[in-house]
């Protein structure tokens, strides 16, 4: 199903239950082994995905801790037993092949650690340190200071003249670095990752000059971050070389939105675009079970274990609970004709994002994702 493609979208129709998870690290674990893929891309931020990968590659520091620091806020859901498996997986398989590593990479957009602020000013201050102070200077506001959640919380809470300049200031140091003599061999491959953190940086001050609370700024944001997701699964994928696996939700990966209202245009609708038929993304869907969510009728709680039964009549997993008992999957592009008839209708569908309660969503699967996998039974991821 995969054939010659060299990024892999896996969905997910609930951000935190164990089967979704446990499914997409059988699919890497394959695609390694057998396929040539060595790169798991979550939807978390780059300079997360930075201290992952340094902790894949070569053992650097405590893999609860960098858990702990790096998924807090809307990540929280990625701080699981089943992530942690993973990633200790990647690091074992490291030390067995250290010939044809692994890696990891986040894609996200919304925070910036300090480690991408300090390898680009290393950077700067190696190749071009009579722009060092410009760099310190253009960074002195956007660099963060305490905990993820502490900045998100400080960062949503300025200004949006503030946000717009500090984003002007950002974008002024990734133009910089780019006009920056990049070099031959494996000078110029340094400089093109310094360029990637720099823009990473910018990436997030642009984000938040949308207003999350403005329904048409928020649907702008949502576009901006569907966008460069892709943008960076893609950079990614070209500065390696390497074959990779894309994690996130059904909404992300997947080609057609089912919420123009919020979500205008999907990661897997530009990465196609980018990509053609070298992107191939496979759908989840799930008769009845459980997973970990926001509970919208109470803020203050961060995380709570939900329970759904049946979906009800008229639904697309009501029929694919009847299709044959246990795990199933489908390559719905050379499906039967028939099948694919009833798979092109739009029916409303399980779409769980990070909170709850959320009413299904109309989706046709035909033209959402090349490949379904239903799953009846899920359970609650295990949170750490």
């Amino acid at each position: 199903m995969i054939g010659s493609a060299a990024i892999v979208g896996v969905g997910e129709a609930t951000h935190s239950s164990r089967e979704f998870f446990r499914t997409k690290n059988r699919v890497f674990r394959y695609l390694v082994e057998r396929c040539g893929f060595t790169t798991f891309v979550l939807e978390t931020p780059w300079s997360s995905g930075v201290r992952l990968n340094a902790y894949v590659l070569r053992g650097e520091g405590d893999l609860r801790q960098i858990m702990a620091e790096e998924f807090q806020s809307s990540y929280l859901l990625w701080r699981t037993r089943e992530y942690l498996d993973l990633l200790r997986w990647m690091r074992q398989y490291n030390l067995r092949r250290p010939d044809r590593p692994v890696q990891f990479a986040g894609n996200d957009c919304s925070y910036a650690g300090p480690e991408l602020f300090d390898a680009v000013t290393a950077h700067v201050a190696e190749r071009s340190p009579a722009l060092l102070s410009r760099f310190r200077a253009l960074y002195a506001a956007s660099r963060p200071v305490g905990s993820l959640h502490e900045w998100t919380e400080r960062y949503l809470a300025r200004p949006m003249p503030e946000r717009r300049a500090m984003a002007a200031e950002v974008a002024e140091a990734l133009e910089l670095l780019e006009s920056v003599p990049a070099g031959t061999g494996a000078a110029a491959r340094e400089h093109a990752w310094a360029v990637q953190h720099a823009r990473a940086v910018a990436q997030v001050g642009e984000f938040y000059t949308h207003d999350y609370f403005d329904p048409e700024s928020a649907r702008a944001m949502m576009l901006y971050r569907d966008r460069i997701m892709a943008e960076n699964t893609v950079r990614w994928h070209r500065l390696t070389g390497e074959k990779v696996l894309l994690s996130a939700h059904n909404g992300h990966v997947g080609y057609e939105t089912t919420r123009p209202d919020q979500y205008p245009r999907l990661q897997g609708a530009f990465i196609r675009d980018a990509m053609g038929s070298a992107y191939v993304c496979a759908g989840f869907t799930f008769g009845r079970g459980s997973f970990n969510a926001k509970d919208l009728t109470d803020p203050a709680e961060p995380l709570r274990r939900f329970s759904v039964g049946p979906a009800g009549p008229g639904s697309n997993e009501e029929t694919l609970e009847r299709v044959r008992p246990g795990n199933y999957y489908i390559d719905m592009r050379t499906a039967a004709p028939s099948a694919r008839r009833w798979l092109s209708h739009i029916r409303p569908t399980r779409s769980i994002g990070n909170s709850w309660p959320e009413e299904p969503l109309p989706t046709d699967l035909l033209s959402s994702y090349d490949v379904l996998v239903h799953l009846p039974r899920i359970t609650a991821a295990d949170l750490i």
